[in-house]
């Protein structure tokens, strides 16, 4: 049985890649106190000693906000702590996939579908620390493969207080009858967790290199959750238009990621199944 480490196995990410490949390879989801990918020693003692065949590096401080209000550690976490781990996959003959960001191109003032080989210049600096990351990961290990992730999310909760994402919001707000609010400026993919989590297997056998990894989707937020409310037969008056949000296109080209023989479902196609299978009325 190959074996497969996941580091940040207690986040949202990371406890799906765990659920999803228990069983398949010996998994190894050490928590802070077993490894401290901030210390580059102990990451390269860790990954010699455990052997690993293939890395999953989830563990990060993905809140914008929080990146802002603690720019030191969120730099040492999502940029030092990554180089670490690139650098110990490769000294360990391991094949390491590192969870980057659609937020890299948040800023950008070209149009979407956005490609990886574009110029950007992130305008957060969660963002600026995911492209940072890239660069010096395939620096020190050009065979490590990075995936810029969209926005997540799944119908199910796996442990208390896991923060929500748009589909539990979403499905609460149905049950309780509230109006749904949606920005007409947002454009981006929303990413079932679990297909993601799935389609890692495939990553594995990516070259070296950074990828688009989600749902594609042409459509703002209010317009996705419009079409979705129409293709259900729903009342559309429970929904209202955000417009006074900055324009955010943050779309993502697949061709690269298709021609690794990836496919993701389109973001309005999966979250018709997903609301179907998880909707209160």
């Amino acid at each position: 049985m190959k074996r497969l480490l996941v580091t940040g196995a207690s986040g949202f990410m990371g406890s799906r890649v765990v659920n999803f490949y228990r069983g398949k390879y010996e998994i190894c989801a050490p928590g802070h106190g077993a490894l401290d990918i901030t210390d580059e020693a102990q990451v390269m003692g860790r990954l010699r000693d455990w052997r690993p065949d293939y890395v999953v590096h989830c563990a990060a401080i993905s809140d914008v906000g929080r990146c802002g209000r603690e720019p030191e550690r969120s730099w040492k976490i999502n940029v030092d702590g990554a180089v670490n781990l690139a650098k110990a996959s490769a000294a360990a003959g391991a094949k390491c996939l590192l969870c980057s960001s659609d937020q890299v191109y948040a800023g950008s003032l070209r149009k979407g579908p956005h490609r990886e080989d574009e110029t950007v210049n992130p305008c957060n600096l969660y963002g600026r620390e995911k492209l940072c990351a890239e660069e010096k990961c395939l620096e020190a290990n050009p065979d490590c493969v990075h995936l810029r992730l969209s926005w997540m999310y799944d119908a199910a909760t796996l442990r208390q207080g896991e923060h929500g994402d748009f589909m539990r919001t979403f499905l609460e707000k149905l049950r309780t009858g509230e109006v749904l609010r949606y920005s007409t400026a947002d454009i981006r993919g929303l990413t079932d967790v679990n297909e993601a989590a799935k389609n890692l297997e495939a990553a594995f056998g990516l070259e070296g290199g950074v990828y688009n990894f989600g749902s594609p989707n042409t459509k703002s937020m209010f317009d996705t959750v419009y079409s979705l409310f129409v293709q259900l037969g729903w009342d559309t008056g429970r929904l209202e238009k955000e417009e006074d949000t900055a324009p955010k296109d943050l779309t993502m080209s697949q061709e690269k990621l298709q021609r690794g023989g990836i496919f993701f479902t389109d973001t309005r196609e999966r979250l018709l199944t997903v609301v179907r299978e998880n909707a209160p009325f």
